[in-house]
């Protein structure tokens, strides 16, 4: 018998995600854990028990005050987990939106002066309030759409002041939220104009300056460097990433997005813990990637948003990879905040089935941002993340189409957003 201050029965379906301690691969992408008529238990924000809804009574006892909520047949999944976002910015980019919706394409925009350094420039002219604020805005319309957890990453500042102040922008949100944030330092996104000459200089201001202050102040989990043709080279992304390593930092890679330079094959050198993009993937990154513990993060949001061919995830699935989703959210190639239309993409476009692309937006996401004991799956001893959708089968989170149905978020067994439906359905006798 147990002790709860939280109780959820009568789940119609009680998705788990129960499993093995790592990420999901082979026939363990497609298990959901289904209880059905389900429920669960935790006390103080922590998961205590789990099971038949017709099993409470012998093994849950409620302390005095105790919540319990009857979800009366709907679908209970995880908590979502964005395991790649870059929330912190100013300024939108829809102009560079609709110079690609008249032809021209991301490279062709950046080198007139779009991209990333559009973002740059005002980035670092904005107050960090502003900052905040912006940040704040779209981590609250994530939550609103499911997501308990996010990665987020700098990158918009590309100096030491504003990539220091976008990493206490990211420390800062939870206490807003409630949402787990970890935040991950991404200085090598791009070159900043002033470095545009000498782009080992640069590397070398990573890896000397900015890099040792962000983890004496302990204001990133990861580091992240985008290894891309015309950013930065193999060379300069293991420099970089090894200094990391050296300071207690976690690895990340944003690989193959526009072309295959060995990104993939330098995330499993380095046992990176994801790599991410992957639109252009060769058939030797996905196997090394399959034969790896590294987590293979797929973006589909970005693919639709920049008209770029969807990542592959069925060839990533069929050789053995462990597949995260996530958004990408960032204001110039995936305005997005929605986890469940990024589940419908990686359905309908990406070649992942339902089970798969669930496991790939909870536990596998977890996984991906290193927090696979805490997230990503409603078992014992974990965070109470859980969603409550207005549906009687899990089928139809990515049956719905750019739309989602769910009712209520709880972080930590707490409630963080309520939009239960209330609409009744009427008979057209009644109004004759």
């Amino acid at each position: 018998m147990v002790t709860a201050d939280f109780l959820l029965v009568h789940a119609g379906e009680l998705l788990t995600l129960a499993g093995p301690a790592a990420p999901r691969k082979g026939r363990l992408s497609d298990e959901l854990g289904m209880i059905l008529d389900g429920s669960l238990a935790s006390m103080e924000g922590r998961i205590v028990w789990v099971g038949p809804s017709d099993q409470v009574p012998d093994n849950v006892q409620l302390t005095p005050h105790a919540t319990e909520f009857d979800v009366q047949s709907k679908v209970i999944t995880p908590g979502l987990v964005d395991c790649h976002t870059h929330p912190v910015f100013s300024g939108t980019r829809q102009a560079e939106f609709a110079m690609r919706a008249r032809g021209e394409d991301y490279e062709e925009i950046a080198r007139k002066g779009g991209g990333i350094l559009n973002s740059v420039e005002r980035t670092r002219q904005a107050s960090t309030e502003d900052l905040f604020n912006t940040a704040l805005r779209h981590a609250g319309t994530m939550l609103a759409h499911g997501t308990t957890t996010l990665e987020a990453k700098s990158g918009y500042g590309l100096d030491l002041d504003t990539e220091l102040r976008s990493l206490e922008v990211l420390r800062d949100l939870p206490g807003f939220t409630g949402q787990t944030v970890v935040p991950t330092y991404l200085g090598a996104h791009e070159v900043p104009a002033e470095y545009r000459d000498e782009p080992d200089a640069y590397v070398e201001l990573i890896v000397e300056r900015v890099m040792p202050l962000v983890a004496e102040k302990g204001l990133a989990r990861f580091v992240d460097v985008f290894c891309e043709r015309g950013v930065f080279s193999v060379a300069q992304s293991r420099r970089i990433l090894q200094r990391a390593e050296e300071l207690g930092l976690g690895l990340k890679i944003h690989a193959d997005e526009f072309s295959d330079t060995g990104a993939s094959a330098l995330a499993v050198e380095l046992g990176a813990t994801s790599a991410d993009h992957l639109l252009a993937s060769g058939d030797q990154s996905v196997s090394l990637l399959a034969e790896s513990d590294t987590v293979a993060t797929l973006l589909p949001g970005t693919a639709l948003f920049l008209a770029k061919p969807f990542p592959d995830g069925r060839r990533f699935m069929d050789r053995g990879a462990a597949v995260a989703i996530a958004t990408d959210f960032n204001p110039g190639s995936c305005f997005c905040e929605s986890m469940p239309f990024i589940i419908n993409l990686a359905v309908c476009e990406c070649g992942l089935n339902v089970e798969q692309a669930l496991v790939s937006a909870t536990i596998n996401g977890a996984f991906a941002v290193g927090l696979g004991d805490a997230k990503g799956s409603l078992e014992v001893g974990k965070d109470c993340d859980l969603l409550v959708w207005n549906a009687d089968d899990y089928r139809s989170i990515a049956y719905h189409l750019a739309v989602d149905d769910i009712d209520r978020v709880y972080i930590s067994a707490k409630q963080a957003v309520s939009r239960e439906r209330k609409v009744k359905s009427v008979s057209l006798e009644d109004d004759r």
